[in-house]
């Protein structure tokens, strides 16, 4: 496992936007954007079950995930490795990262038959660009 450096993991703090890339059935790669949160080592972002993200991982855990400042293209970070999913846990992180990203307490657009899905990335590798260090 790949771990993170300090100016790694607090370029991901920033509320920057992630995009992510996971593999369709038939081995196609399917991005989107996600926001993103960090736990030590481990980077975070949270779907809800029925999502094609959250399906194609089920079936395939490998990810990957970059994030690029959007005032400097040329500083980014990119993790790749395997995808953990977990409910536990997953409304108080949508909220987390409403609060990151918005300025809310609360996600706005949850509705109610939705349940919200945790996917934990555990880094078998860790690219970086423009960060003190890097």
């Amino acid at each position: 496992m790949a771990t993170l450096n300090e100016q790694q993991r607090q370029f991901l703090e920033q509320p920057f936007v992630g995009e992510v890339t996971t593999l369709r059935p038939d081995g196609s790669p399917h991005t989107t954007v996600v926001w993103v949160d960090v736990d030590h080592d481990e980077v975070i972002f949270n779907t809800a079950v029925g999502r094609a993200k959250e399906r194609y991982l089920r079936k395939d855990p490998r990810v990957s995930l970059m994030v690029v400042d959007p005032e400097d293209p040329y500083r980014w970070v990119s993790v790749s490795g395997k995808a953990e999913l977990t409910t536990d846990g997953a409304d108080a992180e949508i909220d987390k990262l409403a609060k990151k990203y918005l300025g809310k307490d609360e996600y706005p657009w949850r509705k109610p038959e939705e349940q919200r899905i945790t996917v934990r990335i555990r880094p078998d590798r860790v690219e970086a660009t423009g960060l003190d260090g890097d």
